[in-house]
C-alpha cells in the first residue's frame, strides 16, 4: 500500500497541483449554471457539446469516484461528500466533452513519448516531482520513480489502477496547460498601454460634487406602470439574464413529543436520576447512559453549565433534570476544589458620555451618581439598569454573569475583585467606556468543580411520528391547488406557510430546510405544473407539503420574476428626471445651486480620485461620474449625471498628472499577469457557451 499512501500524502484527493491547474475547467463548474432540459423519455443526465450524457455513463464515473474516495480515506463518503462527488463527476464530463473537442480542433495532444518523459525523463511533471521529493533533503529522485514502475507489475490491482489513474491525471493537466498557453503566451502589453495604465492609476483629481440622493424623494410619490417596467427590461436585458428556477409555498409539520411521550420521559428521567444519585462510579455511569462524553476537567464557576450558575453547589449532590433544545440533562457535582482562578459574578449599569469633551464626561458622571444614590435609597437595581443601561446587559438587569480575572478592563476588575463580599459598591467605577454602578451578586470564589453530566435527546415515539405524518398527509389530500392549500393551512393550528422563490436545480437546502433534495427534484419534475401540490416529503424530524407557485425559465427574466428590482430601477430613473428638472432651473456656483434646490442637495469636496478606482469619497462607486471628471478641464463642471445613488454634478478643481513610469518592464509584467487571469476566465466562458451545456441532473439526483 506504500504507493497509494504516497499518492494520498503528496497529491491529495484531486492532486493538489493539478486541481489548481484545472481550476478554470473543472473547479469552476458552478459557473455553468443549471441549464435543465427534458429529453423525452431518455435516461439522459445532460448534454455537452452535442454529446448526450446517459445515466449509465454518469453512474459509472460516479462509482469510480466513490471507490477512489473509499480507497483513499478508508471509509465510504458521507451524504454531503456524495453530493460533492456527483458535482465533481459532472465537471469531469463537461471537461471531457467540451474541452477535449477543442483540443482536437487545434491539434494538440500528449504523445506516448511525452507521457514517459514527464514521468521518468527530463521534464518531470511538477506534481510527480513533488511526490518523490525527500522532505528532509528537498532532493527529487527519479530513480525512486523508476523503481516504483519496475515494481508496479507485482503490486495489487488497486495500486496499479491508482497509478494508472494518476498518470492519466498528469497527462490531462499537461494537455490543459498546452491549450491554455496557446492563448496566454500571445498576451502582449505595449509600452503605450503601460503608460496609460500608470496614468489611470496615479493621475489624481481634486473635485467638488453636488449630490442629490434618490431617496430624498419618497417612493410613495412615484408611480411606476407595467409598461415602464417592460420598457426598462427590454433596454437592459443583459442585466436581467436568469437561470432556471422554481418558486414554492410550503408548510412543515414537525414531529414533536406527545403528552404520552412526556409522561414516558418523566418516568425514564426519574428512574435515571435515582440511579445516577446513588451510583458509586459517576464516570462509568455517564459513559454508559449519556449521549455526551464524560469530561473529567475541573471548571471555574464562569464555565459551569448555565443551569448550575445560580445553584448553591454541593459535592455529591444531583441537579436537574433540565430540559433544553429537545434534550434533558442531569448534573452531579463529583468534586469541589479550592485554589483555582478567582471568579466573581456582578451586575452593572454603564453610563456612557455623549462624546470625549470634559463637559460630556461630567454630565455622564453626574447622571451615574444620581442613579447610584437612587439605588442606595432603595430603588431596584435591575429596573434602573433596564431603564438607563447603555450596553447589551441592560435587558438582563445589568447582569454580567460569572467572569474570571483578566476578562474585564483593569480598573473595573480591580474594583470588583477587591470587594469584600456581595452588595452594591459604594462608589462609581470609571473606565474608558464611561461610569459604572456596580453590584456584586455572587462572592469571589476560587472553587473549581468536577461535573458529571448525563444528557439524552427527547426522541418522539413512533406513534408521535405517525400522528405528524397523518397530519401532513391530510393537508396534501385536502389540497388540490394553491387556493385549497391556503384554506387548509388556515384551519390548522400552529402551522404557517413559508415561501421560497427561484430555487435552483442544484440546491440541496431551501430556506432553513436541510436535506431538501427530494423537494427540489419534485419542483423541477416535468410532471409538476404550477399549482401542483406535492406528496408528503420527509426531512429529518419534520414532514413537508408544498405547492409549486411559479416557474422561471432560463434566459431574460419576466417582469413578474424581477418586479421588485425593476420597480426600484425605474423608480430611480423617474426620481432622477425630477431632480434634474429642478436642478436645471438653478444657476451659479455649486453652493448656490444647492441652496436653491434645498437641504437634500449636498456639496462635498473630494481629493485623490483616480480613473482606475472609479470611486468618489463620500459617494462610493460612481464610474460614470469619475469618467466625466477625467474628461473635464480644471474649472469645468459636468451636466447632471445619473449616478448609482443619486444625481451628481462634478466640478474638476485640479488635476495632478501621474509621474512618468520609472520601470516600464515591471508595469508590463503586472498587466500581463492581470490579463492572463482574464484570458483564462474568458476562454472558459467561451468554450462553455459554445458547448451549449444542458444540465438535467435534477431529474435523477
Amino acid at each position: 500500500m506504500a504507493l497509494i499512501n504516497k499518492i494520498r500524502e503528496k497529491s491529495g484527493f484531486a492532486i493538489g497541483a493539478i486541481a489548481i491547474g484545472l481550476l478554470i475547467f473543472i473547479v469552476l463548474g458552478d459557473l455553468l449554471g443549471p441549464n435543465s432540459r427534458l429529453f423525452g423519455n431518455k435516461m439522459v443526465v445532460g448534454e455537452v457539446a452535442g454529446h448526450e450524457v446517459s445515466v449509465q455513463e454518469f453512474e459509472a464515473m460516479f462509482e469510480e469516484a466513490k471507490n477512489n474516495y473509499a480507497s483513499q480515506y478508508g471509509r465510504q463518503p458521507s451524504e454531503a461528500e456524495l453530493s460533492s462527488l456527483r458535482e465533481q463527476t459532472w465537471n469531469q464530463l463537461v471537461f471531457k466533452y467540451a474541452f477535449e473537442d477543442e483540443f482536437e480542433k487545434v491539434g494538440i495532444g500528449v504523445s506516448a513519448d511525452e507521457q514517459v518523459d514527464m514521468v521518468q525523463g527530463r521534464n518531470i511533471h511538477p506534481a510527480l516531482k513533488q511526490m518523490f521529493t525527500d522532505p528532509k533533503t528537498g532532493q527529487f529522485s527519479v530513480e525512486q520513480v523508476k523503481q516504483t514502475l519496475r515494481n508496479l507489475g507485482s503490486m495489487p490491482p488497486e495500486q496499479q489502477a491508482a497509478w494508472r489513474k494518476y498518470e492519466q491525471d498528469l497527462a490531462t493537466d499537461r494537455l490543459r496547460n498546452k491549450y491554455y498557453n496557446l492563448f496566454t503566451v500571445s498576451n502582449y502589453v505595449t509600452t503605450e498601454e503601460a503608460k496609460r495604465f500608470n496614468a489611470e492609476q496615479n493621475t489624481k483629481a481634486t473635485i467638488t460634487s453636488l449630490f442629490v440622493p434618490y431617496f430624498s424623494i419618497a417612493d410613495s410619490t412615484i408611480k411606476v406602470t407595467d409598461d415602464q417596467l417592460s420598457e426598462y427590461l427590454n433596454k437592459n436585458k443583459k442585466k436581467f439574464e436568469v437561470e432556471e428556477g422554481r418558486s414554492i409555498t410550503y408548510v412543515t409539520v414537525p414531529v414533536t413529543a406527545s403528552k404520552e411521550d412526556s409522561t414516558d420521559y418523566s418516568k425514564e428521567t426519574s428512574e435515571l436520576a435515582t440511579r445516577f444519585a446513588t451510583t458509586e462510579n459517576d464516570s462509568l455511569f455517564v459513559k454508559a447512559e449519556s449521549e455526551t462524553p464524560f469530561n473529567p476537567a475541573y471548571v471555574p464557576a464562569n464555565e459551569l453549565p448555565e443551569e448550575l450558575k445560580n445553584q448553591a453547589l454541593e459535592k455529591g449532590k444531583l441537579y436537574g433534570p433540565f430540559a433544553q433544545n429537545g434534550s434533558f440533562s442531569l448534573y452531579k457535582i463529583m468534586d469541589v476544589k479550592e485554589g483555582g482562578q478567582a471568579s466573581v459574578r456582578a451586575s452593572h449599569i454603564l453610563i456612557k458620555p455623549d462624546n470625549t469633551t470634559p463637559e460630556a464626561k461630567a454630565a455622564a458622571k453626574a447622571k451615574a451618581q444620581g442613579i447610584l444614590n437612587q439605588i442606595k435609597g432603595g430603588a431596584d437595581f435591575a429596573q434602573l439598569a433596564a431603564q438607563h443601561g447603555t450596553d447589551g446587559t441592560a435587558s438582563q438587569g445589568g447582569d454580567l454573569g460569572w467572569f474570571t480575572q483578566g476578562r474585564m478592563v483593569p480598573s473595573f476588575e480591580k474594583a470588583v475583585f477587591a470587594a469584600p463580599g456581595v452588595g452594591l459598591l459604594p462608589n462609581l467605577v470609571e473606565t474608558d467606556y464611561g461610569y459604572h454602578i456596580v453590584k456584586i451578586t455572587e462572592p469571589k470564589t476560587t472553587k473549581t468543580y468536577q461535573v458529571a453530566q448525563v444528557t439524552r435527546a427527547l426522541t418522539p415515539s413512533d406513534n408521535s411520528r405517525e400522528l405528524a405524518f397523518s397530519r401532513a398527509g391530510a393537508i396534501a389530500a385536502n389540497s388540490t391547488n394553491l387556493e385549497s392549500f391556503n384554506k387548509t393551512i388556515a384551519s390548522e393550528k400552529g402551522l404557517s406557510k413559508v415561501e421560497a422563490k427561484n430555487i435552483n436545480p442544484a440546491d440541496r437546502s431551501i430556506n432553513n430546510l436541510q436535506n431538501a433534495r427530494e423537494l427540489v427534484r419534485w419542483a423541477f419534475s416535468e410532471d409538476t405544473k404550477e399549482g401542483s401540490v406535492s406528496p408528503v416529503i420527509t426531512m429529518d424530524d419534520q414532514y413537508v407539503v408544498a405547492v409549486l407557485t411559479g416557474k422561471r425559465e432560463k434566459g431574460t427574466a419576466k417582469v413578474a420574476d424581477v418586479r421588485e428590482e425593476l420597480t426600484a430601477a425605474v423608480r430611480n430613473e423617474l426620481k432622477g428626471q425630477k431632480i434634474k428638472e429642478k436642478l436645471a432651473s438653478a444657476t451659479g456656483t455649486l453652493d448656490q445651486i444647492a441652496a436653491k434646490y434645498g437641504p437634500d442637495a449636498l456639496v462635498r469636496p473630494a481629493n485623490d480620485i483616480t480613473l482606475g478606482a472609479a470611486t468618489i469619497p463620500g459617494l462610493g462607486l460612481e464610474p460614470v461620474a469619475v469618467g466625466k471628471i477625467f474628461g473635464l478641464k480644471p474649472g469645468q463642471r459636468s451636466a447632471p449625471i445619473d449616478g448609482e445613488g443619486g444625481i451628481v454634478i462634478v466640478q474638476l478643481n485640479s488635476l495632478t498628472p501621474a509621474a512618468p513610469v520609472a520601470d516600464v518592464a515591471s508595469v508590463k509584467q503586472q498587466l500581463q499577469g492581470t490579463r492572463a487571469g482574464r484570458v483564462q476566465s474568458a476562454l472558459y466562458e467561451a468554450v462553455r457557451k459554445n458547448a451549449k451545456i444542458e444540465d438535467n441532473r435534477v431529474r435523477f439526483f
